[in-house]
């Protein structure tokens, strides 16, 4: 997987305000992680099934994750940032 560019959904930056500032933090070196080698184990990048086939989730830490999809041009967009749950709100 090749990330040429990311963009952010209004629903992603939405939840990202909220959140506590150390996830914040964390999620911003995850995705400098994610721009350089995005096949790093760090992240603990999966493909996701059933309802949500077609996106890829990435762990921000043990509690929190970004749902993204990938376009056909290479671009990321990051859809979704939350805890577990986030799943069942897509």
């Amino acid at each position: 997987m090749i990330v040429v560019n990311i963009k952010y959904s209004t629903n992603f930056v939405k939840q990202l305000k909220p959140l506590p500032k150390q996830v914040i933090v964390l999620a911003v070196n995850k995705e400098r992680i994610f721009k350089v080698n995005p096949l790093h184990p760090f992240l603990r990048l999966h493909q996701l099934h059933g309802q949500l086939m077609g996106l890829w989730s990435l762990s921000i830490s043990r509690n929190y994750r970004i749902i993204f999809k990938r376009q056909d041009n290479g671009d990321i967009v990051f859809i979704s940032i939350g805890q577990h749950d986030l799943y069942r709100n897509l």
